[in-house]
């Protein structure tokens, strides 16, 4: 069945989905989407779950949490769901064209949230708990990224076991560190948890951020490059009294290969931001290759996220540039 309703002026067309499937559940009732006339799309309905890159939402999809800014235009996909996930509603989409003089952008740059690791964790949670943290402990070096960062070391607030914690403990809690570290996130989920509430109320001296390694499947290196410098933007607009230690993105890979060459080229273009914006940038993706370029299972069990060695090789490599910005 395929079903259609207008709505208003700033909404373009919603379209109602659905497949005969099994597990599509005719109960519950599909969301309504709306988008007013500065771009902010609202989405109604029971544990609403969403995509913007087209396809259909999914258990571990978007959890709608605030009104989703899209003045540039795009898709959104919704369904309802039950509280386990179990169930699903059809889907509704919507498609926006851009309001008058903005262009479609990267979605690298479009906030949004994500939920890849439900039920593991409720990255919905996490968000509310570490922000809490953040207000409460008022950290002096706020490190931010995705599950590299996630791992190092700080407050437990999931299952994830955290790897670098003796390094943590030694390099970073004498300094009252906070880890906003989240896993699998991407720089647009990055940009979402800043816009809402990640690091309101405090003022830290300096930020440890490195993020870009998740979008690196399906991205390209400019788009990718494009989300960092927004996030920047974001930082140095909330956060103006604060250094940004910009990390390049770690190599990842046994070997050589073509996401190592992308990271590359990713570094490369936000390299440029270094002195501008408050911000330092270094690689030190060097430290964790042999002579060869491997990369070995003592430092990287999985070749991409470091164990307690690994964290202590980032933690020596970055601390003469750290002592640099706190003013130690």
């Amino acid at each position: 069945m395929i079903a259609a309703r207008f709505l208003p002026a700033a909404t373009v067309f919603v379209i109602l989905c659905g497949a005969a499937r099994a597990q599509t559940a005719v109960q519950l009732a599909p969301p309504s989407i709306q988008r007013a006339a500065d771009g902010l799309v609202t989405l109604k309905g029971e544990n609403v779950l969403y995509t913007l890159d087209g396809t259909d939402p999914l258990a571990k999809s978007n959890p709608y949490l605030a009104p989703i800014s899209l003045p540039a235009g795009g898709t959104v996909n919704a369904r309802a769901f039950s509280e386990d996930r179990k169930t699903m509603s059809e889907v509704a989409k919507a498609v926006f064209e851009p309001l008058p003089g903005q262009k479609t952008l990267p979605n690298t740059v479009v906030p949004v949230t994500q939920d890849r690791s439900w039920p593991q964790y409720d990255w919905k949670k996490r968000h509310e708990l570490t922000s809490a943290a953040v207000k409460r402990a008022k950290p002096q070096i706020l490190f931010i990224g995705d599950s590299i960062t996630h791992f190092f070391g700080g407050e437990q607030f999931d299952s994830y076991a955290l790897r670098g914690q003796q390094t943590w403990g030694e390099f970073y809690a004498p300094r009252n560190a906070g880890n906003l570290g989240f896993g699998w996130d991407k720089t647009e989920n990055v940009l979402w948890r800043l816009q809402h509430g990640a690091i309101d109320g405090i003022a830290p001296k300096l930020v440890v951020m490195m993020i870009g390694t998740n979008n690196t499947g399906n991205c390209s290196a400019p788009d990718i490059a494009a989300g960092i410098e927004a996030i920047v933007l974001e930082l140095e607009k909330r956060l103006p009294q604060s250094q940004i230690l910009l990390l390049g993105i770690f190599p990842r890979g046994e070997k050589p290969n073509p996401a190592r060459e992308k990271i590359a080229e990713i570094n490369g273009i936000i390299s440029r931001l270094d002195g501008t914006h408050h911000v330092t940038f270094l690689d030190i993706g060097a430290k964790f290759l042999t002579p060869d370029g491997l990369i070995t299972k003592d430092i990287m069990p999985d070749f991409l996220h470091p164990n307690e060695k690994g964290y202590r090789i980032w933690a020596e490599a970055i601390e003469p540039t750290v002592k640099k910005l706190m003013g130690e």
